[in-house]
């Protein structure tokens, strides 16, 4: 664990460098935003994986694959909410995962605004802060705090949009408390749900590791147990049942849960 959290922190002490400050803001193929401080947090992390595991693969979010054979890969995300970071909201995070094929090694998340990290292992436990965290025992979505990052739903992929919105209509909280952020707090127990109808690998493979090693719950939409589904529900485990069968429906939330 001690690997990723050090990358993590190199990348996002970087970042923060540039946060609320003047920055030219470019729009990638995609649509979506990049700034200086991505590409140089990014540069950096590249840098220390290729001085350290030079036979390692690297897949970032800003400059592509690098060496997409290798048996272990890093998956990196310099800036997870880069609109966020844009607009002076310091809930944005860097995001390092280590994975040998379709298995995920470690992960961390850094927070460098607000002064956290959340570091998970595969049978190590759930680490925020250097303390062992764990997901809250609420068990009834009536009593829950459910999140997204954008309640909207834009990717319009069938029933989500409408599975979210049984979701918040039942929680006692919903909010837009978003990106990476939200799986934070889910992992440590200040909220219950945290879906994302699209995600990419960097956004999503640091997210299994840190859920269930604090006793959650991490599928993709379609229910299945991944890192790699392009979408993401991460529940605690006591609710994870209810929460699913309203996000997917009747029929989604059973094959959920008997998995």
């Amino acid at each position: 664990m001690g690997a990723v959290e050090e990358v993590a922190r190199l990348a996002g002490d970087i970042a923060v460098s540039y946060f609320r400050g003047s920055l030219a803001v470019d729009i990638k193929g995609d649509g979506s935003p990049v700034t200086v401080a991505d590409r140089e947090a990014e540069r950096a992390a590249r840098g220390w994986i290729e001085a350290h595991f030079p036979a390692d693969g690297i897949v970032g979010e800003e400059f592509g694959i690098v060496r997409g054979d290798a048996r272990r890969r890093w998956l990196l995300d310099p800036v997870d909410g880069t609109k966020t970071f844009i607009r002076g909201v310091p809930l944005w995070g860097t995001l390092v995962a280590v994975a040998e094929g379709e298995t995920i090694l470690a992960g961390a998340a850094y927070f460098p605004v607000l002064g956290e990290c959340v570091v998970a292992s595969a049978g190590r436990g759930c680490w925020w802060n250097g303390s062992r965290c764990h997901v809250s025992p609420i068990s009834k979505v009536a009593a829950a705090t459910v999140l997204t990052t954008d309640e909207r739903f834009r990717d319009r992929a069938p029933g989500r949009l409408e599975g979210w919105q049984r979701l918040a209509e039942r929680a006692e909280v919903s909010r837009s408390w978003g990106d990476c952020y939200g799986y934070l707090l889910v992992a440590t127990g200040r909220a219950e749900v945290m879906v994302d109808p699209k995600l990419s690998a960097w956004d999503s493979a640091v997210l299994l590791p840190i859920i269930e090693e604090a006793g959650g719950v991490f599928t993709d939409w379609a229910g299945e147990r991944t890192a790699f589904g392009g979408s993401a529900i991460a529940t605690n485990a006591a609710l994870a049942a209810e929460a699913r069968a309203l996000l997917l429906g009747a029929d989604g939330g059973r094959s959920a849960s008997d998995g």
